[in-house]
């Protein structure tokens, strides 16, 4: 039967037709869709869970490998940094049930703070990747996956991007595998990697690559379509496939590489035999490019296409001189639209606290980081997960009396659970005088609202436990744990100036519901009285996007304006009334 899915639906159909048994992952865009839609299955059939972290994740994977199981984890390009200690002994282990690792890529750093080619880690680890280049290809390449990784004991990495994770073409599904599981054989020599015995993986790894680069050469996920009259070759892989066959169409032969490591060195040498100029087109980095040019291969690659941000039919069009489509234009600029928080976001009234005492923030990932942006501009650094908690600490302690009170870490529930626990153990063992703000929205908001353990449910939506952060503070060692409404200004204020204060290590729980979050209901809009409006602007420099100025006035727009009334008590004047008490 043929499905229009998107790609992310469609691995995720590919890895159930394949017969996985679990997968565990923590959300990150373009990768957390395959996760979710696995989770539509019943769980006799896939095991479905949220972790974590990334790395948590991975374990889990491979536990599960280990007992027979296929198994799956996902996760976003920056989090294989995350479950880059597991990956790289995964290739020395190598596995009992197929194990498939789904990582997404996001070329033009649509929703990441990074442009990192995951292709780089496949070659590292000496593992084989796949790359498919629409929906079709992202079912059968999942399902194919869960095969090779048995016949070559090994993880595979299945390679997503943004593109092909979001957009929609045909699909066939078919049916699940149904296969048992293997027994569980204890094999101390292949699964415990001291020295002694990951000595003697080490060559059953390069042998295993050998017979990769073999099986690359004939293998399905690589083909040539020789079209045109010979003169141009391009080899290329994933979303850069589509661009090519729909900029040049069949006047150009192409090799597309559905398998980028090992590449098959053959096949290509053959291509490039039959064709007079070649061309390597590919996103981010010249992966494919530099091993063409180390087989002595002459080939064209970064130096007509950008080693920076997405391709499009465009981009390849203009390359070979194609003429391309005028698209319209705005009869006027249209001035800029940048991110922002939603109206009614609970970490508004903190940031503003912030922002107003000039306090110093080290800032984390995920929607909170939009605290970084005009007006409230009060976020001064973002790194990493979890980098937050560990970044005051040290900036703490290089410069001590200089900044101790007046700088704090921001971070998200989920993302404390992800990697800030570590860092506030750190802050705790080693004693800096470090205030921590958990920014607590009952939910992980950026990626879509997946549960986390903080929340109380799984990913199912079922109840589970739910890890008292209060509890959980106070049981490494921060004796000062307060929690506070950030559409409180004042207590906000209160709690800012006294924990920084403090002579010893802190933690302040913002705590309110994510706005968007079914459960939780909106108040009444406000509305503003013109005739107490004094135009002094304050009420705008929340950066909320239900108020605005108009005829030298502020006005609420209701249909944005969820009632939370931080702005009223911002207001010296008394011009916001209606609604209920926040």
């Amino acid at each position: 039967m043929k499905k229009l899915l998107i790609g992310n639906e469609a691995v995720a159909r590919g890895l159930y037709e394949g017969g996985a048994d679990l997968v565990s992952s923590y959300p990150g865009t373009p990768s957390t869709e395959i996760t979710e839609f696995l989770a539509k299955y019943d769980d006799s059939e896939v095991k479905s869970e949220w972790a974590p972290n990334e790395k948590v994740a991975l374990e889990v994977a491979f536990g599960a490998s280990l007992a027979g199981g296929r198994a799956v984890c996902c996760m976003k390009h920056v989090g294989l940094n995350v479950a880059a200690d597991p990956l790289f002994t995964l290739s020395y282990t190598g596995v009992s049930g197929g194990l498939v690792i789904c990582v997404a890529d996001d070329p033009a750093m649509h929703s990441s703070q990074n442009e990192q080619d995951s292709r780089h880690y496949a070659i590292a680890a000496k593992l084989p990747m796949l790359e498919p280049a629409d929906s079709m290809e992202s079912l059968q390449f999942a399902k194919a996956a869960f095969d090779l990784s048995e016949q070559f004991d090994t993880p595979v990495l299945l390679r997503m991007c943004t593109r092909i994770a979001h957009s929609q073409s045909i699909a066939e599904v078919g049916e699940r595998v149904q296969r048992d599981k293997k027994p569980y054989v204890k094999q101390a020599e292949k699964y415990v990697m001291m020295p002694g015995n990951a000595k003697k993986r080490h060559p059953v790894v390069e042998a295993r690559m050998e017979a990769l680069a073999e099986y690359a050469e004939t293998c399905p996920f690589n083909r040539g379509e020789y079209t045109g009259d010979g003169k141009i070759g391009i080899i290329t892989s994933g979303t850069c496939y589509q661009y090519v066959r729909e900029a040049l169409g069949d006047t150009v032969s192409v090799l597309k590489i559905g398998m980028p490591n090992p590449l098959p060195k053959k096949l290509i040498a053959e291509f490039a035999s039959k064709v007079e100029t070649l061309y390597v087109i590919e996103e981010l980095d010249p992966v494919i490019e530099t091993a063409v040019k180390a087989m002595g291969i002459p080939v064209i690659g970064k130096e007509k296409f950008s080693i920076i941000g997405e391709f499009s039919q465009t981009t390849i069009a203009k390359a070979f001189g194609k003429e391309t489509a005028v698209g319209t234009t705005a009869d006027s600029v249209i001035p800029p639209r940048p991110p922002m928080m939603c109206a009614g976001c609970p970490h508004r009234g903190m940031y503003y606290t912030l922002a107003k005492n000039k306090v110093t923030v080290l800032g984390d990932i995920g929607c909170y980081t939009l605290g970084a942006v005009a007006p409230l501009c009060a976020v001064d650094t973002t790194l990493c997960m979890g980098a937050s908690v560990s970044g005051v600490h040290g900036f703490n302690r290089v410069l001590e009396g200089e900044s101790e009170g007046k700088t704090v870490a921001v971070i998200g529930d989920s993302t404390f659970m992800h990697s800030g626990v570590t860092g506030l153990i750190n802050v705790a063992y080693n004693g800096s005088n470090s205030t921590v703000i958990i920014l607590d929205n009952s939910i992980t908001g950026m990626t879509g609202h997946q549960q986390n353990p903080t929340t109380g449910y799984n990913i199912k939506g079922d109840p589970a436990l739910k890890v008292d952060l209060e509890a959980l503070c106070r049981s490494i060692g921060i004796g000062r744990v307060r929690v506070v409404d950030p559409y409180d200004l004042k207590a906000c204020d209160t709690a800012l100036k006294e924990e920084l204060a403090a002579k010893e290590p802190s933690v302040i729980i913002s705590r309110r519901p994510c706005v968007l979050l079914k459960t939780v209901k909106a108040k009444p809009a406000l509305a503003v009285d013109p005739g107490k409006c004094r135009s002094c602007r304050r009420c705008m420099t929340l950066g909320c996007p239900a108020i605005s100025f108009k005829g030298g006035k502020a006005v609420v727009d209701a249909t944005l304006c969820v009632g939370c009334g931080v702005c009223k008590q911002l207001c010296a004047f008394g011009a916001f009334v209606g609604g209920d008490e926040a």
